[in-house]
């Protein structure tokens, strides 16, 4: 026949989930209904020990609602009820009913107060009511006395079944908890109640002594119970002693973050879960702030105490809840990711963008930048040790690179292995001679003058003879050395200019500053001191920075040159051209000099796109008041064509090559007595 309209959809059958909560639940509302209608209530209220079945009762709710807190090893391995003793006392001394409604109403209080939905509230009375039933029938087979009775005392004899009762009780009880468990996860109910019986086993037997001790005691009143008080209480400060030790011991006591220990801990098991899979990963995200030594200098330990619980609370907001922060010490934070490349990049980003808006402590706003390494087993290591090694050269090459996010890659160990060595011997560089400083000259090309000379410092190794500026000074920006050296080119540089001035000679002093320092709120105070050691006036030092060290921290960088402004110090913007967002900064900052970069004006003489670049440069620069000097000059057409643009000052090796602190005052001699420049050959 044909169908007349639509056919209904079938029901979907329930799940085994739902099912099994269904059994237990009615299971368990059959037990309460057997115990409320059939058990000898009348007999129980005349022959009940009123005042040590309410201690126990109001004893079985308090455990309940205050639960013993566990741990396995340094991790939470959940809570474990301390009302079992007090609800085991009742199974024997005041009958079934009393039981099954006192451990009913700490449940559901429990329930109450932590919020729980109401579908496991239910579900939690029926399982407690079954264990509590079933502790009552192991009892009442192995003592002969009636299931339904009433109270009844409880002597020597009893108290070998109502252990056994009471294991009876917790083994229900896990059990029944574990069904729940294995049908919601996939997982063994076999493998849960082995968990369980490793964590539990020892507290639980522990309560149920607890338990039989204080159905044996019930019936000397109140008095003695109490004295029961004793071993619960201290179960409960060892338990809470053990917790408190177990989070210092895995914790940073300053952010509340895991520590070193705890992240080995969870990267362990993070390989161990992994292999289990066979599956990528697992992942460590590294990070490190910038500039937070000279945070920590210039505000104080306690401010910088304070910035990293900012940084802490910013980085755990931007991840999900089961992905851990580790602090590690000092500045540096790490994070292990459960996947592959994508996913720790993905987190690295994450955590970097937590840091974009400026923190806010106290009156100051400072904005906070970090870099981050990243390491992916099995590709950079196939364990904990290697892993953490890995994402520790990654950091370091984003650190040395300015770049924010760097992955490992092979290569970064050699250049890590020799550039650690040669980090080591810079640092004995700076106790001894081996640094030195020498002086290129910069010319004025409108009449061929040196007006001014650039510090550069220079090194030379007892190995390896002399180190380029380039494999060293970037080692110390990276590193937290590039303050003393600069401190030791400054001091070194003014001292010559001191020497050069009281020989009648009044010439600028180039120094060139790193993105560091701007971020260094204390450097015009450093400056000060320097030029007032060596009696040198503010206006005859130049400080150099590049359009990188300006962007990487605006702020900051706005607010230390404009420091320096005040001290009537000369600012000068080098590599000018190579950066981003110049005209952004021209407009904001105040300053005094522009550098064209080497890369333009060394092909300007044969390269048309380099001459239309460096003529309009200059002429921006000379249009807003700038003074502008030429680098990179190497030959006669370049500078004759650099005379053509302007009143321009040159640097460069056909004007001058860098020479000693001698070797500069006899060219400023030769130039004051012979009135004209010396000849390049004699430079």
């Amino acid at each position: 026949m044909a169908d007349g309209g639509a056919r209904k959809p079938f029901l979907a059958p329930p799940s085994p989930l739902a099912v099994y909560v269904t059994t237990i639940t009615s299971l368990g509302a059959a037990g309460i209904a057997i115990v409320i209608f059939a058990g000898p209530w009348s007999v129980s209220f005349t022959r009940i020990l009123i005042g040590p079945t309410v201690f126990l009762v109001l004893a079985a709710l308090v455990g309940e609602v205050k639960p013993l807190r566990l741990l396995q090893g340094d991790t939470p391995a959940g809570t474990l009820s301390a009302s079992a003793p007090f609800i085991l006392a009742l199974v024997a001394g005041a009958g079934v009913g009393v039981a099954v409604l006192a451990q009913g109403v700490a449940s559901l209080m429990d329930d109450i107060f932590h919020r729980r939905e109401a579908r496991k509230s239910v579900f939690n009375i029926a399982q407690y009511t079954l264990s509590v039933l079933g502790a009552r029938a192991v009892y009442c087979w192995l003592t002969h006395t009636p299931f339904l009775g009433g109270p009844a005392s409880v002597h020597v004899r009893d108290l070998g079944p109502l252990l056994v009762a009471g294991m009876a009780m917790i083994t229900i009880n896990l059990t029944l908890v574990a069904g729940v468990v294995a049908l919601a996860t996939g997982q063994s109910v076999l493998s849960l109640l082995r968990d369980d019986a490793r964590h539990y086993a020892v507290t639980n037997l522990v309560l149920i002594c607890i338990g039989c001790i204080a159905a044996y005691v019930a019936a000397d009143g109140v008095s003695v119970l109490a004295l029961l008080a004793a071993p619960v209480v201290a179960a409960y400060l060892m338990t809470a002693s053990a917790t408190r030790h177990a989070h210092l011991a895995s914790h940073d006591s300053l952010t509340g973050l895991g520590n070193r220990d705890r992240l080995l801990r969870v990267l362990d098991r993070a390989f161990a879960a992994a292999q289990k899979t066979t599956s990528q990963g697992p992942g460590l995200v590294l990070l490190d702030l910038d500039h937070f030594k000279d945070i920590n200098d210039t505000l104080g330990h306690p401010f910088g105490d304070k910035l990293l619980r900012h940084v802490a609370d910013r980085f755990v907001s931007a991840l999900p809840d089961d992905t851990l922060v580790h602090r590690l010490g000092g500045d540096e934070f790490a994070v292990v990711v459960p996947g592959g490349l994508g996913d720790c990049q993905q987190v690295a980003r994450e955590l970097l963008t937590a840091l974009d808006a400026p923190i806010r402590i106290e009156n100051l706003e400072l904005l906070v930048r970090a870099s981050a390494g990243v390491a992916v087993a099995p590709w950079h290591g196939a364990d904990a040790e290697a892993l953490m090694k890995r994402v520790d050269i990654a950091l370091y090459h984003a650190k040395l690179e300015r770049d924010r996010i760097s992955t490992y890659a092979p290569e970064f160990d050699i250049n890590t292995l020799e550039r650690l060595q040669l980090l080591a011997d810079l640092r004995v560089a700076l106790d001894t001679s081996e640094l030195y400083v020498d002086y290129q000259p910069q010319v004025d090309l409108s009449d061929s003058r040196t007006v001014g000379v650039e510090a550069l410092v220079r090194w030379t190794h007892p190995v390896h003879g002399s180190v380029r500026p380039d494999d060293f000074i970037p080692l110390a920006e990276s590193s937290g050395l590039i303050s003393p050296l600069t401190a030791f080119v400054l001091d070194t540089a003014l001292g010559d200019l001191a020497r050069w001035r009281t020989s009648g000679h009044d010439i600028r002093m180039a120094v060139n500053l790193s993105a560091r320092h701007l971020s260094d709120l204390a450097l015009p105070r450093q400056i000060a001191e320097a030029l007032a050691k060596h009696h040198i006036p503010a206006a005859a030092l130049v400080l150099e920075v590049t359009e990188t060290g300006i962007l990487s921290d605006p702020t900051r960088a706005d607010s230390v040159i404009g420091a320096l402004r005040e001290l009537g110090v000369g600012i000068a913007v080098d590599d000018y051209g190579t950066g981003n967002a110049s005209l952004s900064y021209l407009k904001r900052l105040r300053i005094d000099e522009l550098k064209v970069d080497r890369s333009f004006v060394s092909d300007m003489a044969t390269d048309r796109h380099d001459l239309i670049i460096v003529r309009s440069t200059i002429a921006l620069a000379l249009a807003l008041g700038l003074r502008v000097v030429a680098e990179g000059i190497e030959d006669e057409p370049t500078t004759a064509a650099l005379r053509e643009l302007g009143h321009v000052i040159g640097q460069g090796y056909h004007l001058g090559r860098p020479t000693t602190p001698d070797q500069t005052l006899r060219r400023l001699d030769a130039e004051r007595h012979s009135g004209a420049a010396p000849s390049i050959a004699s430079l």
